[in-house]
């Protein structure tokens, strides 16, 4: 009885003292977490604040009249700011003390600094602001497009906005311009598409310009008095204002950034440019591989895949060569579309086709819709299709943006696997889905790496003969050119910026091996010497899924259910890929856990 009763004693002043300290062992795990939260959304405030564009397009409209200050002294204060916030991180939150979920925003968060702290060091990220992918010639047309039009105060904003451009494209001339002291000029090739650009902003009177646009749909219902008022102070902005400075960046870049900018545009041609490549190859692909590793890998993925294509090709009685099989097909009438309207038509009967299928191989599906549209006739014929996102308050919708010129170009086979990159289950899924996690920090639901966006993007491409959307032996083969290019780039992109290629064996090379046009692959080209490192991800982020996939799949035998497998990809938003990794290892290891997986995980 006595030893009953100490044992009962015992363990009664066991469950008291178990009970007094659980609240003590919450409060120390509490306080890491709040830490961390508070620390995120400091960060997330300066962040919207800093970069006003990137607050419009996820839904925050508070500084819609505003405009980013890209000047080299803007761009330190960035840095400053940066390894301040890393710093408090490193001392004020403790990992260890942190739950598994926390975890991984902690080490979000803490990538996200480190990297933007390596970049923004790099001269590069404050003076080349310019070439024939982006600046402020093409970014702000497109930001008007992520703008919301439904109130005066929407209008104003947009207002404000065009008044700053001014002293923005300014701003930028004068980083060009310390660019040209430090030897960090845009690559000619890319420069000289620039000033063409400029001109379709430049021509005829303030009402044609695309700036307008939004002018021409002031709301009937509103005052006559105010409509006109608005209407006549944008046309004055446009006139005395905006397009004066687009002239002085027009003139500025023929009179005196052309004459300076490189012929040869590989980093290794820019002081400190193969540190800096370096560095992008880890940015964009968030792994530890190195140039020379990616130049074989994408040797070996092309020719790969130009044996799968030929051995497709042969399957359709083709009797030619390659090169005359993708002749045929980008000239043959049957693969051709007559009008922009037929090409949009095409484009949505693909989401009929696919959005019922969805279900098959996804648990959760975005509440936010997408739509089908043409983007503005200004981008050019050039331009490749697009996804814009939503907004985090489903205050406006994702959109995929078809180009509808040059028809020519756009054969209808290889319109699927596009629709699937660029929508669904592509980036609008991934992206939207990831905008409505609400328990998530901001920083997580808006991130985006290279790698994890893109390489999600073109892994959805793969998953359209689950989804039936390649109707016929030309769609899948448009599936495997898509597919082709992108595991080009990764040999190209190094050869150029690593192993010494030049623009025209770039050219060859790519053209020879993929079945692009000429003119299609003069243009990628280009974009991988003004864009170093980007398109590495691609490719690498696909392997990457393709290859977590299989060992999940592996892993849990009959269990593996496909559907649970693609949300747990996409539900803690986009992440590093070794973030996904150890994710993905701790949801392995909870599917083994499942009551209907006990048999399949033991054996």
């Amino acid at each position: 009885m006595i030893q009953l009763a100490r044992r009962q004693c015992l363990a009664l002043c066991a469950a008291l003292l178990t009970a007094a300290a659980a609240p003590v062992t919450q409060a120390r795990a509490a306080a890491p977490a709040a830490a961390l939260q508070q620390l995120m959304q400091e960060h997330w405030e300066w962040h919207m604040r800093t970069l006003p564009e990137l607050a419009t397009s996820v839904g925050d409209h508070r500084y819609d009249d505003r405009l980013s200050d890209r000047s080299p002294a803007a761009r330190r204060e960035q840095l400053a700011r940066t390894r301040d916030f890393l710093a408090r991180l490193r001392h004020s939150v403790k990992r260890e003390g942190l739950d598994e979920d926390d975890r991984v925003s902690y080490d979000v968060f803490r990538h996200h600094l480190e990297d933007q702290a390596e970049e923004l060091a790099f001269p590069a990220t404050a003076t080349m602001v310019l070439n024939n992918k982006a600046g402020l010639h093409l970014d702000f047309p497109q930001l008007v497009l992520d703008m919301p039009f439904r109130t005066p105060r929407d209008y104003r904003n947009y207002l404000g906005r065009l008044r700053a451009l001014p002293g923005a494209i300014d701003r930028d001339i004068e980083a060009m311009r310390e660019g040209m002291k430090t030897g960090w000029v845009t690559f000619r090739s890319s420069l000289e598409k620039v000033p063409a650009q400029l001109d379709v902003l430049l021509a005829g009177q303030p009402e044609d310009s695309p700036l307008y646009q939004p002018l021409r749909e002031l709301p009937a219902e509103w005052p006559k008095e105010e409509r006109e008022t608005l209407a006549r102070e944008t046309r004055e902005t446009i006139a005395g204002q905006v397009l004066p400075a687009y002239a002085r960046l027009k003139a500025f870049v023929e009179t005196e950034y052309l004459p300076r900018s490189p012929v040869e545009g590989g980093m290794q041609h820019y002081p400190g440019g193969p540190d800096y490549y370096r560095f992008l190859v880890r940015s964009k692909t968030t792994t530890g591989m190195t140039p020379e590793q990616i130049h074989q890998l994408g040797l070996q993925e092309v020719e790969r895949l130009r044996d799968e294509m030929e051995r497709l090709m042969h399957s359709t009685g083709h009797p030619g060569s390659f090169a005359s099989f993708v002749d045929w097909l980008n000239s043959d009438p049957r693969f051709l579309l007559p009008s922009r309207d037929a090409l949009l038509s095409r484009y949505r009967d693909i989401a009929k086709r696919v959005d019922p299928e969805l279900p098959r191989l996804f648990a959760q599906l975005p509440r936010l819709p997408y739509g089908i549209r043409a983007m503005p006739e200004h981008q050019g014929e050039g331009a490749p299709e697009n996804y814009s996102s939503g907004a985090a308050d489903g205050s406006r919708a994702g959109w995929f943006n078809a180009n509808v010129l040059a028809l020519d170009r756009r054969p209808t086979w290889e319109m699927p696997a596009l629709f699937l990159h660029e929508a669904v289950p592509g980036h609008h899924l991934q992206t939207a889905r990831a905008l409505e996690l609400d328990q998530l920090p901001m920083l997580r639901r808006a991130s985006w790496y290279v790698a994890y966006g893109e390489g999600w993007a073109l892994y959805a491409e793969t998953l359209g003969d689950a989804l039936k959307a390649y109707g016929d032996p030309y769609e899948k083969f448009g599936q495997l050119r898509m597919e082709i290019y992108r595991a080009a780039r990764l040999a190209v992109d190094t050869g150029i910026h690593s192993a010494g290629w030049s623009h025209q064996r770039a050219v060859d090379w790519m053209t020879e091996r993929t079945g692009m046009r000429r003119e299609e692959v003069a243009a990628e080209v280009d974009r991988y010497f003004v864009w170093p490192g980007q398109a590495l991800g691609y490719k690498i982020g696909q392997l990457h899924f393709k290859q977590l996939r299989e060992r999940m799949s592996a892993e849990l035998g009959e269990c593996f259910d496909i559907r649970r497998f693609h949300n747990a990809l996409l539900d803690q938003g986009a992440l590093p890929l070794t973030v996904l990794d150890r994710w993905m290892q701790r949801w392995l290891a909870a599917e083994k856990k499942r009551r209907a997986c006990r048999g399949a995980a033991a054996s």
